[in-house]
């Protein structure tokens, strides 16, 4: 006697899923399409920036890496800085929020850092030149007059208070709540049974988030940064209405004489560029491409590793 083989039941497809299916699919392919437009676009209008004779750049450069250097270093320069400011200040506030704090003054605190992100850039940069600038300043002539035999605190320091501290720290700010943001949910995420067998154990609260928080916050930790670096290289506004920028070279932070940054120079200069001037700047501009693409996917690259973390591990 031979028997049936079982009936497979298909679930009948609904023309509500079948929408939605394909509806993600083209959202999906539209993004990849629109990145690869603007690469596609960004490559082919910087090929004659690229190739540019001798002393046909602006500033008469003699190629377009000597016209591009000094803005790649403002812009890593000054997202370092910022980056060094911020990371242990998204730390702090991130475990005062999640490990300290009472909880209703956590959700408030939680709240006031996450409303940073809704002020707008050019808000920022107004406050950074009207406020920080001159309050700083004295700060800036203390430092190059006691610090000054360390570098990066030599030179001639500023009378505006308008240098590229200033703007590291306006950047600072700027990346704060996302970098205390991505902290405060990865240190809320630590198994409790990691937290409460370290307190177990005798640790004080700051020993048991030192042995058992941070270790397993770590990957999470440098993803944060690294989004933070993301923002800060790509800032456009900000940078441009406080510093007082020069293609310069430089490691001093309290002089008039400021490296400038790819997003600020475009800024400043694409409305009275013509020609190969405007290509270079956007050859500039491929080259923060790459910068931040670069950035995030290492970003990425940390986040995803960060999958391997779980509570019993």
């Amino acid at each position: 006697m031979t028997t049936e083989p079982p009936r497979v039941i298909k679930a009948r497809v609904r023309p509500g899923d079948r929408v939605f299916s394909s509806a993600t699919i083209i959202a999906g392919s539209l993004i990849l399409a629109i990145l690869a437009a603007v690469a596609i676009f960004l490559v082919v209008q910087s090929i004659p920036a690229l190739v540019a004779p001798k002393g046909a750049l602006p500033d008469s450069a003699p190629n377009f890496w000597v016209y591009v250097g000094p803005l790649v270093f403002g812009t890593v320069w000054a997202a370092a800085i910022a980056l060094i400011i911020a990371t242990p200040l998204a730390i702090g506030i991130a475990l005062f929020i999640s490990h300290y704090a009472p909880r209703r003054i956590a959700s408030a605190l939680g709240y006031i850092v996450d409303l940073l992100a809704a002020v707008p850039s050019v808000v920022f940069g107004l406050w950074g030149v009207t406020v920080l600038a001159p309050a700083v300043q004295p700060f800036y002539a203390w430092l190059n007059t006691n610090l000054g035999w360390i570098p990066i605190f030599g030179g001639t320091v500023s009378g505006t208070g308008r240098t590229i501290l200033t703007v590291a720290i306006v950047l600072a700010v700027m990346i704060l709540p996302i970098m205390t943001a991505v902290n405060r949910e990865i240190f809320l995420q630590t198994p409790r049974l990691h937290e409460e067998a370290a307190l177990a154990l005798g640790a004080t609260r700051w020993e048991m988030i030192r042995t058992a928080v941070l270790p397993f916050a770590r990957p999470g930790i440098v993803s944060s940064a690294m989004l933070g670096l993301g923002r800060a290289l790509g800032e456009t506004l900000a940078v441009a209405i406080v510093l007082s920028p020069a293609l310069v070279v430089n490691f001093f932070l309290l002089t008039s004489q400021n490296p400038n940054t790819i997003a600020a120079n475009i800024a400043n200069q694409f409305a009275e560029a013509a020609g190969l001037g405007v290509n270079a700047l956007i050859a500039s501009g491929l080259i923060l491409f790459v910068i931040t693409f670069a950035v995030n996917a290492i970003a990425r690259f940390v986040v995803s590793r960060r999958k391997a973390f779980s509570g019993a591990n």
